[in-house]
């Protein structure tokens, strides 16, 4: 099978969160000026790489006083409820991570979708210092990202307004495209591309066929993601398996 360009396959979901952490930590190393903005995703594989951070091999490599983190979506749930990307986060960072408490920047879930996206849009525009982003001038360090079985990536769902979002850098999803049927915020095309590095993790037999569907070039929503810089895809070998 094809694999999208810039394609690592690796040999299980542990080791695409292990490759994950490597290059963080070089993106934040290479990273100019004094702050690196994160943008995180939910799913398990992510999950993996964030206990990882936050463990004896990594803790110590990253620059947790420099580093902002941003989320790519979340379910419109409370913070503490088990849907939420805000809960999954904190739960696999634990105890762990010296993150200060200014430098995570949560979606407010709580506002509603509407007033939430509104919300989060002000957060990212205060943060860049401009309401309008610059070509040169990437508003994230890194993008991390996740292949839906539909082919959505954050909370783009096919078929859904958001993918046509031109404007806005966060937008509602009143209504998610897959289980459970919650609203949604997510990030939109022009915020997730305005990234020095886009890295997806893939995981699992289940991403065979959107990663196929990709290949055969079918308009998914992963499929319109762009990066101001590279683009890179970690795959696991279930994933990648023809």
């Amino acid at each position: 099978m094809p694999l999208p360009p810039g394609a690592q396959v690796l040999p299980d979901a542990d080791a695409v969160a292990r490759a994950a952490a490597d290059h963080l930590v070089a993106v934040c190393a290479d990273a100019p000026g004094d702050r690196v903005a994160v943008c995180l995703s939910g799913g398990s594989t992510p999950k993996r790489l964030y206990g990882l951070l936050a463990g004896p091999d990594y803790v110590s490599q990253v620059p947790w006083e420099r580093i902002h983190w941003f989320f790519g979506d979340d379910r419109v749930v409370p913070w503490d409820d088990a849907l939420s990307n805000v809960r999954m986060v904190r739960e696999a960072f634990g105890h762990g991570a010296p993150i200060p408490a200014t430098h995570l920047h949560f979606i407010p879930s709580d506002l509603g979708a509407e007033a939430g996206a509104a919300a989060y849009a002000r957060t990212l525009r205060d943060f860049y210092g401009a309401d309008t982003l610059e070509p040169g001038r990437p508003l994230f360090d890194l993008v991390l990202l996740g292949l839906g079985e539909d082919g959505h990536t954050a909370s783009l769902f096919p078929g859904k307004p958001a993918l046509d979002e031109a404007g806005a850098w966060a937008a509602p999803v009143p209504e998610a495209g897959m289980t459970p049927f919650v609203p949604r915020i997510t990030l939109t095309y022009p915020a997730l591309g305005s990234s020095r590095w886009v890295l997806f993790l893939v995981t699992g037999a289940g991403k065979r066929d959107p990663l196929r569907r990709l290949a055969d070039g079918e308009d998914l929503p992963a499929a319109r993601v762009t990066s101001a810089g590279q683009m890179v895809w970690l795959l696991d070998a279930a994933a990648a398996e023809a």
